[in-house]
């Protein structure tokens, strides 16, 4: 009987996992052109960890970066996705709701393995290892190709502007020297494109 209350509850949480396939983000999909749900960024994400493993710190356990991307937007299923580009007040609110939400879906789990999933969400949203610091780089910088992709995307829709973008390669470098760089060199290069704006000009006062 126990273990099939265990495989119940298991199942139920694969069940509300498959709930982030209708969470829409702000990210354009092309052919054909629809917003991205948070199911696909997710796998999208585990896919570039397994692609881009070399250019993550030494000794960095993939398996574990992969886990991660798998289950750090499963909050959003209660608390919805947030744009990044949002406000300090839209964001500090946004942090409360998925902290609520992290609480009921990871408990539908057994405990063992509820405390572990839940591990894996702290663990990246507190970046303290170079697992969780590798997971957030790739999460920031998937958008960054989508919009590129797209050919402005989310960037010429809200207008967003070459320094606000760099403001969120810091997150990137911070994961992975390698992709950081890379980043920066993409910025530039939507820059030239014309699909990014540049940065303001300082005001001579």
């Amino acid at each position: 009987m126990g273990g099939m209350r265990r495989l119940d509850e298991q199942v139920r949480f694969v069940a509300e996992a498959g709930l982030l396939k209708r969470v829409l983000r702000q990210t354009t999909l092309t052919d054909p052109a629809r917003r991205e749900n948070s199911a696909e960024h997710s796998w999208h994400l585990a896919v570039m960890a397994l692609a881009l493993a070399e250019h993550a710190p030494p000794g960095t356990d993939i398996g574990r970066v992969i886990a991660m991307l798998l289950v750090h937007d499963l909050v959003e299923i209660d608390a919805g996705d947030l744009f990044v580009y949002a406000d300090q007040e839209q964001q500090e609110r946004q942090e409360v709701a998925e902290r609520t939400a992290a609480d009921r879906i990871f408990a539908l789990l057994p405990p063992d393995q509820a405390a572990t999933v839940r591990g894996l969400w702290d663990e990246f949203e507190e970046r303290r290892t170079s697992e969780a610091r590798f997971a957030r780089g790739l999460d920031r910088l998937q958008p960054m190709l989508a919009n590129v992709q797209a050919g402005g995307g989310t960037w010429q829709r809200h207008g967003i502007t070459a320094d606000q973008v760099l403001a969120k390669v810091r997150l990137i470098e911070d994961g992975s020297a390698a992709l950081g760089r890379y980043a920066r060199d993409l910025v530039a290069d939507a820059v030239r494109a014309g699909i990014l704006a540049p940065a303001p000009a300082a005001s001579s006062g």
